[in-house]
């Protein structure tokens, strides 16, 4: 059985955002004074006394969008109502009844699924009186709350959950098996994208540039296992932004870059490569975070361009980044939709997985062998040993006589050595050189230590597995005592 859908509805600034985020425990839709912020369905899992729903946000009813959107934004309402098993009409206690609730409610009248009168911001004791005002609606029993003040949660989840639907046997939904964050500039076909993947309208599509104004998380499955992608606002340039709405737009794409596991930063190939795409190149570099560069729109372009010229053009933009795959998409049309899927999966396997001491030290040998590190301060640098910490990023720690003795030039180098000869291929890794302690005891190994690197070491035969890593994992990880040990 899918997750039952309880949607929250009302008229525009009513508190639905705010209540949202009080119900989810954390801050998930935009909350502006502004009228009319939200315009796709905003969603959440959440979990109450052994029950698990869907909780949505939706856009004001009877607004008038500034981006003549008003449709759209119906269109999202109507579909988060059909799809509810649970409604939850938000009212504003203060203001009491006015024109716009009862043209929510009799737009709410020939719906056969059980609506809950919601009065927010009853932030005092006193204000409770006002409830009475909402009994003309015909709703019965008014829920008093207050998003802000924090009061009135667990009644109202307690009040969903009796009336959601309940079958025997149910089964909590699947654990998200990886999380996309879809980044890019406005108009890059991101959102176009999610309802791809989805197969819905999920997503507001519009050539209005900057539709979409907050990060959307939206649950999809495929091939049995569940998927999350977060669909972010348009990035613009800092002195561009014009309104609060945009700087919380910037903050939270960024945000959904740190929570991803794959990024997928969009461009549309008819433009050149901005100063915005490669600052949002720089954050996902700075987090460490796996990536596509995701060519969308490209049958616009095909005739004119082949994908091996514009791959060249790609790296001469992010030289640094050239072990990023390109992927070249039509979104609209969903070709290599799910491809691009499918090697986004790759790339998390790639960044979680774990390659053995031993197989490790002999590629750092090899590296080493290849090109010594340069001497500095009248001493030549020397790794001791090598292990891996951490995976999702690859973190991996190298026992030196000395970190200042390597220089950003030839960490590069290891860098793209243990990517080269490493199952790192295409995912950014991390490395941190530390020194050898006098006295300290490195991990010593069954194995022999291997000889004087005279001759490169043989990399044939490595082994290498995938595995998910916990923080006990990570701790333990230097006490192990099947590590190879060698000199250089």
């Amino acid at each position: 059985m899918p997750v039952p859908v309880v949607a929250i509805v009302g008229r525009p600034n009513v508190g639905k955002s705010s209540l949202f985020n009080y119900l989810a425990g954390r801050r998930i839709s935009i909350v502006d004074p502004t009228a009319g912020v939200t315009r796709d369905r905003v969603s959440t899992l959440i979990h109450h006394a052994d029950c698990y729903f869907e909780l949505v946000d939706t856009g004001g009813i009877g607004i008038e969008d500034t981006d003549n959107l008003t449709a759209d934004v119906e269109k999202q309402i109507q579909l988060a109502i059909e799809e509810a098993q649970v409604i939850l009409f938000v009212v504003d206690i203060r203001a009491g009844v006015v024109t716009l609730d009862e043209e929510v409610n009799r737009r709410l009248r020939y719906v056969t699924k059980p609506v809950l009168l919601v009065a927010n911001k009853c932030d005092d004791v006193s204000l409770e009186v006002h409830a009475n005002d909402f009994y003309r609606l015909g709703r019965g029993r008014t829920m008093l709350v207050s998003a802000e003040q924090k009061r009135g949660k667990q009644e109202l989840l307690s009040e969903i959950v009796v009336r959601l639907p309940r079958a025997e046997g149910a089964e909590a939904p699947r654990e998200v098996a990886m999380k996309l964050a879809i980044v890019g500039r406005r108009n890059t076909g991101k959102s176009t994208f999610i309802n791809s993947l989805a197969q819905s309208q999920r997503m507001i599509v519009s050539e209005v540039a900057g539709t979409t104004r907050d990060s959307v998380d939206v649950r999809f499955e495929r091939d049995g296992r569940a998927f999350l992608a977060i669909d972010t606002a348009g990035v613009r340039k800092k002195r561009s932004i014009s309104s609060d709405i945009e700087f919380y737009s910037l903050t939270r794409a960024q945000r959904s870059i740190r929570r991803a596991d794959v990024v997928l930063l969009f461009f549309d190939p008819r433009l050149r490569v901005s100063k915005v795409d490669k600052q949002l190149a720089d954050y996902i570099q700075e987090q460490h975070k796996p990536a596509i560069f995701v060519i969308n729109k490209w049958d616009l372009l095909k005739e004119e361009m082949p994908t091996g010229r514009y791959a060249q053009y790609m790296q001469a933009m992010f030289p640094m980044l050239d072990y990023v795959p390109l992927a070249f998409i039509t979104a609209q049309q969903g070709k290599n939709v799910w491809a691009l899927l499918n090697l986004a999966q790759t790339l998390f396997k790639q960044a979680n997985t774990r390659v053995p001491t031993g197989d490790l030290n002999r590629v750092v040998q090899a590296a080493v062998h290849e090109q010594s590190p340069p001497m500095r301060q009248n001493r030549s640098g020397k790794i001791f040993y090598a292990t891996q910490v951490a995976a999702n990023p690859p973190t991996i720690v190298l026992f030196t006589n000395g970190p200042e003795l390597f220089d950003g030039i030839y960490e590069r180098y290891l860098v793209k050595f243990l990517r080269d000869h490493l199952p790192f291929k295409e995912v950014p890794l991390k490395i941190h050189f530390r020194a050898k302690k006098k006295g300290e005891a490195l991990p010593v190994s069954d194995e022999p230590p291997p000889p004087e690197p005279k001759k490169a070491p043989d990399l044939k035969g490595l082994n290498f597995k995938s595995s998910e890593v916990t923080d006990e994992e990570v701790q333990k990880s230097t006490k192990r005592k099947d590590r190879g040990l060698w000199d250089i």
